[in-house]
């Protein structure tokens, strides 16, 4: 019986060695794949702000005069929380709520970028969402700071928000880097994809180094 209970352990600790070599076996990705963006970011990404407004009028909310309006607005929308694809920024002119459409297409963006990553054998990043929906108020602020901005911005309908090109957020520590043009040529051909298909409308924002984003289908 002693002996039994003894190979019954052994062999219990040899299943489960096996399954952790393997499983690692598994995890590991060989060298990334060459990274390449055919397209030019200007030309391919450049629905200037008539076109935004006009997908935001007719997909989001009434713009709200300030935060505290904003407050009885928050049940009709949706809240954008950092996950493990994306970040939310500290907002300072803007606030983390939008229509579900444009939830969700924030979703499928990082979503997407996530299994780019991956199929190129590259580390995961998450993205950084730097500017959502604005009040009356946030605008006018903002323009105070910013002379370029608008002052009839599409943020303020609920539909739009703003992807940094320029930073990125590893989840891998241990693993290799990629550069910010690598990861701006990712989320560049992810974008134009789904631009093509008619789910957004882009602007390249040099200046602002995001790529602004507005919602285009309910």
């Amino acid at each position: 019986m002693y002996k039994k209970h003894i190979f019954i352990a052994f062999f219990t600790s040899y299943l489960l060695l096996f399954c952790l070599v393997s499983c690692a076996k598994k995890e590991e990705r060989g060298p990334v794949k060459s990274i390449r963006y055919s397209g030019n970011y200007n030309k391919d990404f450049n629905d200037l702000n008539d076109i935004h407004l006009a997908a935001a009028l007719k997909n989001g909310i009434q713009p709200v005069k300030d935060r505290k309006e904003a407050e009885g607005m928050k049940k009709k929308l949706v809240e954008l929380k950092s996950n493990k694809n994306y970040e939310v920024d500290e907002l300072t002119y803007s606030i983390p709520f939008t229509v579900d459409a444009a939830a969700d297409l924030l979703n499928k963006i990082a979503g997407n970028f996530a299994d780019s990553l991956k199929n190129l054998n590259a580390p995961h990043y998450k993205l950084v969402v730097t500017s959502i929906t604005r009040t009356r108020e946030d605008v006018k602020r903002l323009k105070k700071r910013n002379g370029n901005a608008s002052p009839n911005s599409a943020h303020m309908y609920g539909t739009t928000f703003d992807i940094s090109w320029k930073r990125f957020i590893k989840g891998d520590k241990s693993a290799d880097k990629l550069t910010e043009d690598q990861l701006k040529m990712v989320l560049a051909s992810v974008l134009r994809d789904l631009k093509k298909k008619g789910f957004c409308y882009i602007k390249h924002e040099k200046k602002q180094a995001c790529f602004h984003i507005t919602v285009r289908k309910k």
